[in-house]
């Protein structure tokens, strides 16, 4: 079981980001909305960068998908960099102490996995502070990179690129990640100007020095730098640890997803082409997603997905016990779900939301309509009920269903 800990402040750990990944899963859900709409957005995009190929381990394969809802399970891996090379700046002094450049840490790193029959959905956050083991990495000109026994997650960015990091994941869990993306503080800014902002719950204040962001308690609508800063925000919520700002990030992306779902952002053709511009101008996408039908195809698989049917939650980890401002993998719940994802298998959260998140109390007397599912068009699989029984995962877990309406408490 996972056990209460605050990482140290070093100054090294300052300004280290958060949640880039939150507005690709916006192009994700929003272009589901219509796949002749969803085309004819990204196809009127302009042309798409020439993606990154991800090396895969032996035996694993990838194929892109077509036009239409992309057939079985899908697995995408969503990274954010907090480097500053190449931003547009408006960072606190605090913030830029030790500040990353070049291609930065995957400070942040999400796993979408999309059942087969695409009926349930679930987001894995992997903690950047996570001791892993590190496969052997390509490298520019050829060469390949020493495997690690033991290396902090957030390093695999700047190892290897994007394809170390996925392969880092597909080492840990067991799965095939075919499809992956990285975004960087510009898009973060760029993507929550063009939803029109978010609103969230703050259950205290929220103050963080190192972010710039000073809230007060209270619903408040979040959008362009103020967004960044939230979604980043580690001293200011919860314990301080960033265990603590995952559990934020999962309070945003909830009220992310239902406002999505229900403020008709999915029938507006000019926040769709802003989403998909805003994405495109600060993604660097695997090739597997460079050709438009890609990210199309994967949206229509999780149109199917209700709110309740999306889960977030945590990698299951406990403290390193030789140094504990790390974690490491919590060996029975993390097996549990590996074994879900590598079996297609729902997940059942029955613990908590996290160190830096509470139920958001008005939420019983206003509940948050939960749209009907439409069946995507990949077939009768689709539109059946899922024949998995699902995992249950020990209360160890936390998280949360992108149907729940929750808050974040400050530090």
């Amino acid at each position: 079981m996972s056990h209460p800990m605050r990482h140290a402040r070093r100054p090294s750990e300052r300004g280290r980001s958060a949640l880039r990944f939150v507005f690709v899963s916006v192009i994700v859900l929003a272009l589901s909305a219509s796949s002749v709409a969803a085309i004819a957005i990204w196809q009127t995009v302009g042309n798409i960068a020439p993606g990154i190929h991800l090396a895969q381990l032996p035996g694993q394969t990838a194929v892109p998908p077509g036009i239409g809802a992309a057939e079985g399970e899908v697995n995408l891996l969503l990274v954010g960099t907090d480097t500053r090379t190449g931003q547009g700046g408006g960072f606190s002094s605090a913030d830029n102490i030790a500040a990353s450049s070049g291609a930065g840490s995957n400070d942040v790193t999400m796993l979408l996995h999309i059942s087969k029959d695409h009926t349930n959905a679930s987001v894995v956050s992997f903690p950047r502070d996570l001791m892993v083991a590190v496969p052997g990495c390509p490298q520019s000109g050829g060469t390949t990179s020493a495997p690690a026994q033991s290396a902090m997650f957030n390093t695999t960015l700047s190892t290897g690129g994007l394809p170390c990091v996925v392969l880092t994941v597909e080492q840990l869990t067991g799965i095939t990640i075919p499809y992956a993306a990285e975004i960087s503080f510009d898009g973060v800014i760029a993507m929550s100007n063009a939803v029109g902002g978010v609103s969230v719950c703050l259950a205290t204040p929220v103050d963080d020095s190192y972010t710039g962001l000073h809230l007060a308690a209270g619903q408040q609508t979040l959008v362009g730098a103020d967004a960044l800063a939230f979604v980043r925000s580690r001293h200011g919520v919860g314990d301080g640890s960033d265990l603590g700002r995952i559990s934020n990030q999962q309070v945003f992306l909830s009220a992310l997803m239902r406002k999505i779902a229900s403020a008709g952002v999915l029938t507006n053709p000019v926040t769709l082409y802003s989403l998909a511009n805003a994405a495109l101008t600060n993604m660097q996408l695997s090739d597997t997603l460079s050709n438009v039908a890609a990210p199309v195809s994967i949206a229509l698989a999780l149109q199917a997905v209700s709110l309740p049917k999306l889960v977030f939650l945590q990698y299951p980890t406990t403290a390193d016990p030789t140094n504990p401002n790390r974690v490491v993998a919590d060996s029975s719940p993390a097996q549990l779900v590996n074994t879900a994802l590598q079996t297609d298998q729902p997940l059942q959260l029955t613990g908590g939301v996290g160190r830096a998140a509470v139920a958001d109390p008005s939420a019983a007397a206003t509940p948050t309509p939960i749209p009907t599912p439409t069946p995507s068009s990949a077939g009768s699989a689709s539109a059946s009920p899922s024949a998995a029984p699902g995992v249950s995962l020990p209360t160890s877990v936390t998280g949360q269903t992108a149907a729940e309406a929750t808050c974040t408490k400050g530090s």
